[in-house]
């Protein structure tokens, strides 16, 4: 594999990050900036991972981004002040795939049409498609089915979103996330510019059509009985007081679209930006004939750009990418310079811990060391725990094993639904269901709510390559949470494990020894030299994990029995200090 644009990776910051939403504990951003600065939590953390509830959002909790600006609800510029004061240093995301339908630029294209200066900033649906498929009667083009086959969809149906211009026509625009539509109630006044109707009328009619927009029911349908003269003269008023909720795919074909990177880029950069993650950014480079996730070369030129435009401001861009182990993608993204997401670790370190063997984990240790990976990594986070990630994949010269096999994923798979953790699919070509993309879990629940083995999990994380993650609620030893993951509905699994904290709820954990212990191996790792050195992997028996860094100025050493998940942890800078981490110690 070759690029024209291999550098070296920007040089990344070496210490914890913090990660959790502006509002995760205690409602706002000021809340968990003065606990960053606490006694309890000092030189635990070097970084704080703000996700993007930050901005103004309205879907996907953050997800679907309004603007950039900051969330004056939950963020303001003295927050911000405070951090700067205490040397926190942001990651923020950028979601390059899409903006929300409420954001300017698509509101400006829904009030203007053809005549807004937005109108090539999405993807009309029809015109990436012409000559490439036959108009179907819904008034969108079906692909030729060899384009449909290559496309990866997150949704069962093909990826439109339908919005009604003001010349009245129908447009489908390119929409690969969520999306629902939204019909208001009608007033009678609404119908007063039907010819000929009365006031008795329009009240008859209105009350017919807020009866089926209550009952969901589909309003081409309507039979307006002895009105049926003025149908269609009413579904069109219906039709321009309909609402959208959506996340619009961006078209990178479009100049505008870059501008508004720059600026965004810049004002994260403003905001005490350091790291930007890249959300959903092998969604947006689509051809025609190629498939529309991560296709090659021009996701890889994207990439180039948009790195070129980070180094005007000093950040580094770590591209956030879900894809099977097999596929290699991971090894692609960290040889052309960039920091990878490393969403193998979860799943290994569960595997590990309930098999009682090193052989996978040290596998994937060993991979970050030879081929020089520079990584993030995490137990817990603000989605799920990834499983899809660790699968093997056919390509080009055979198939490529994953880091565990099927049978081995499907047992950590198992154990964490019994321990009660919900599943996540998503969608292939032809709306073909892809399982096991990830499981909702806190991680301390995964783990079967046993602190001995939460402890353990968090010091391999702190042993392992890359800049470690935390999340919010796994260090608090969350459990799932049924009660918000049912109020949720259908997409409500994620709300498992994003339980708000109050102050009193920390200051409870903070009374806790698997609170305290892991902001002990925590600052430990956020402040010893040896973590920027060298590590040796020592060859044990399977059930021992004998993991040691080494620094010219001193050492730290993790050696942990995965039977029992007893571990001890010394570390010598000319003073030996050793942790020992028992049940029942």
């Amino acid at each position: 594999m070759s690029t024209d644009f291999v550098s070296t990776t920007r040089q990344l910051p070496n210490g914890v990050m913090f990660n959790a939403y502006p509002d995760s504990i205690g409602g706002t951003l000021v809340d968990i900036v003065y606990l960053l600065g606490s006694r309890e939590f000092r030189d635990a953390f070097s970084l704080f991972y703000v996700l993007p509830t930050f901005f103004n959002s309205d879907l996907d909790r953050g997800f679907s981004i309004i603007d950039y600006d900051l969330n004056d609800e939950l963020v303001s510029r003295e927050d911000l002040e405070k951090a700067y004061e205490s040397n926190t240093s942001f990651k923020f995301d950028l979601v390059l795939n899409h903006l929300s339908v409420g954001s300017p630029q698509f509101q400006d294209l829904l009030k203007k049409g053809d005549y807004s200066p937005y109108r090539h900033f999405f993807i009309d649906w029809n015109e990436f498609w012409a000559g490439e498929g036959e108009m179907g009667p819904d008034g969108y083009i079906v692909p030729k089915e060899g384009h449909s086959q290559l496309l990866f969809m997150r949704k069962p149906d093909l990826p439109i979103l339908k919005v009604r211009f003001p010349d009245g026509t129908e447009r489908p625009y390119w929409n690969t996330f969520y999306q629902e539509v939204r019909y208001s109630h009608l007033d009678p006044a609404d119908l007063s510019g039907i010819d000929g109707i009365t006031a008795e009328q329009a009240a008859g009619i209105t009350s017919i059509i807020n009866d089926m927009i209550d009952s969901g029911a589909d309003l081409n349908g309507v039979d307006l009985g002895e009105w049926t003269g003025i149908r269609d003269d009413v579904l069109s008023v219906v039709e321009q007081n309909r609402s959208y909720l959506g996340q619009m795919d961006l078209n990178a074909e479009s100049e505008d679209v870059w501008d508004f990177y720059d600026e965004t880029l810049r004002k994260l950069r403003d905001y005490g930006a350091k790291l930007v993650r890249l959300d959903a950014f092998a969604y947006l480079h689509k051809e025609v004939g190629k498939a529309n996730f991560f296709n090659k070369p021009g996701t890889w030129q994207y990439l180039r750009r948009l790195k070129w435009m980070a180094e005007k401001y000093d950040l580094v861009l770590v591209p956030e990418i879900h894809a099977e182990y097999g596929s290699g993608l991971h090894e692609e993204v960290s040889e052309n310079g960039f920091p990878v997401y490393d969403f193998f670790l979860p799943g290994l370190v569960i595997d590990a811990l309930d098999r009682g063997t090193n052989q996978h984990l040290l596998r994937w240790m060993g991979e970050l060391i030879d081929k020089n990976i520079k990584t993030i990594n995490m137990l817990g986070c603000h989605d799920g725990i990834p499983v899809l990630d660790l699968k093997g994949k056919s390509v080009s010269g055979g198939y490529r094993e994953g880091l565990l096999s099927d049978e081995q994923i499907e047992e950590v798979i198992s154990n964490i639904l019994e321990r009660g953790g919900r599943i996540k699919n998503l969608y292939g070509a032809n709306g073909k269901k892809i399982a096991y993309y990830q499981v909702n879990a806190t991680y301390y629940s995964a783990l079967g709510e046993d602190e001995q083995k939460l402890l353990l999990a968090r010091a391999i994380q702190m042993f392992t390559p890359g800049i470690p993650q935390v999340w919010y609620l796994d260090l608090f030893a969350g459990k799932n949470d049924y009660e918000a993951a049912d109020r949720g509905g259908t997409g409500g699994h994620k709300e498992i494990n994003r339980t708000g904290l109050t102050m009193g709820d920390v200051g409870k954990g903070l009374r806790k020894a698997v609170v305290r212990d892991q902001l002990q191996l925590m600052r430990l790792r956020n402040i010893s030299p040896a973590f920027s050195g060298e590590l040796e992997i020592v060859e044990t028996e399977p059930h021992i994990l004998h993991l040691n860094w080494k620094h010219p100025t001193c050492t730290a050493t993790l050696i942990a029995d995965l039977h029992d998940h007893s571990f001890t942890v010394r570390h010598s800078d000319g003073i030996e200090q050793v942790m020992t981490f028992a049940r029942d110690q």
